[in-house]
């Protein structure tokens, strides 16, 4: 199965496309700094990424005729700042608002599936009605904007075609679903809300919804305070375990008195992610950008992760990292910054990922990432979907050659 991914920035969506199976013919990115990370890898031979057929440059100057229309995935994070909690909120006044050109390469590729990702903040009360009309575009890639016709007025147009039951019938339409995703309930040890835009063509008759949490708090409470396995994994005596948190003792009884097991798994924390990393203070060891960065502190509002917990949201400023969320509590109490491997162990990419640039630099494209393992599991269950297409296909075939 063939793959497009725009907006790739240092890899995180594309790798779980392609550890999900998918061929990738084409990996745009504009940021020198992302590319440099993806070249660097190919360079020393990474597997997942060394045959990437990787451009530098803007999504709206690539040759899409290049690619052939009806590839089975598009997929891509556009740029989050227009949405994000921590940006400038303008949403479809902000220039890199790029849903508009995502939506002119689903019209041009016509792929038979797409996904798209970004923050939470795109869902807010503020941004509900240029929501919609992103789902109404990608919807309707056809319907397109006319000369001198404000969005609010094409939103307009969408909802008619949407309301009118005719659904475009002779048109090129997408059954589209947006999921608001906690990261941590898929085993990523961060608290990461995400939206997830997956569509499929109309005329597949595809049969899709999100891949089921297999992760959850209750899980992490259950082994924490119910039964200390987690305490035990990681040899931490009692004598210095945590009280449990004031504000969870209610439920650790009411998961106490549980007749059922829990289904699923405990959450991932800081602790389960960074076990077998050395303390960066103590030098790096055979861990590729793992060098320790001074000056962190905290003060209101400005606090780091807990260790047994998922991290915080990592983020990526415009004047360099929001030392909060991209800092770590340690058991003394003191905080220090995460390491670059230690921010690309909570975004689930391998040890043996390199990343090209300063400690801002790579911070940033961290923050910006999609975590590799959500990204598979959302890809590979796509996948699953696609083929279930194919083979109902073939089935039809079959029984109609037999008739």
């Amino acid at each position: 199965m063939k793959s497009v991914e725009l907006f790739a920035g240092a890899g995180g969506l594309a790798m779980g496309i392609s550890l999900a199976g998918f061929e990738s013919l084409a990996v745009v990115e504009w940021d020198k700094w992302a590319c440099d990370t993806i070249r660097e890898n190919q360079r020393r031979g990474y597997p997942v990424v060394q045959d990437w057929p990787l451009w530098e440059g803007d999504v709206r100057n690539f040759d899409w005729a290049s690619i052939p229309v009806g590839i089975e995935l598009l997929a891509g994070g556009p740029p989050c700042q227009p949405f994000s909690m921590g940006g400038k909120h303008k949403a479809f006044g902000d220039k890199r608002d790029m849903f508009p050109s995502a939506v002119e390469i689903v019209r041009t590729l016509q792929p038979k599936s797409f996904i798209f990702e970004n923050v939470k903040g795109l869902t807010r009360s503020s941004f509900a009605n240029y929501y919609q009309y992103i789902l109404l575009q990608l919807e309707f890639p056809e319907i397109t904007r006319k000369s001198r016709e404000t969005w609010t007025d094409h939103l307009r147009r969408l909802q008619e075609e949407k309301t009118s039951g005719t659904l475009h019938l002779n048109g090129l339409t997408y059954n589209v679903v947006p999921t608001l995703v906690n990261a941590a309930d898929y085993g990523i040890p961060q608290k990461r809300e995400r939206v997830f835009i997956v569509g499929f063509r109309s005329d597949l008759g595809a049969e899709w919804s999100f891949p089921r949490p297999t992760h959850s708090c209750d899980g992490l409470l259950h082994s924490q305070w119910v039964t200390d396995e987690y305490w035990e994994k990681h040899r931490v005596s009692k004598s210095k375990r945590p009280k449990a948190p004031e504000k969870v003792v209610g439920r650790i009884k009411k998961i106490r008195g549980m007749s059922l097991p829990l289904k699923g798994h405990a959450w991932r924390t800081v602790r389960d992610a960074l076990i077998d990393l050395p303390d960066p203070r103590k030098g790096a060891g055979a861990f590729h950008n793992h060098n320790f960065q001074d000056g962190a502190r905290t003060y209101q509002g400005h606090t780091g992760s807990p260790l047994d917990l998922p991290a915080k949201t990592l983020k990526a400023g415009d004047h360099g990292v929001p030392g909060g969320e991209n800092m770590m509590v340690m058991e003394n109490g003191a905080v220090r910054y995460f390491s670059v491997r230690e921010s690309a162990r909570l975004q689930t990419f391998p040890d043996g990922y390199v990343f090209h640039g300063s400690w801002t630099e790579t911070m940033r494209q961290l923050g910006n990432a999609v975590p590799v393992a959500l990204a598979r599991r959302v890809a590979a269950s796509v996948a699953e979907s696609l083929v279930e297409v194919e083979m109902r296909k073939i089935g039809s075939l079959r029984k109609r050659n037999a008739a």
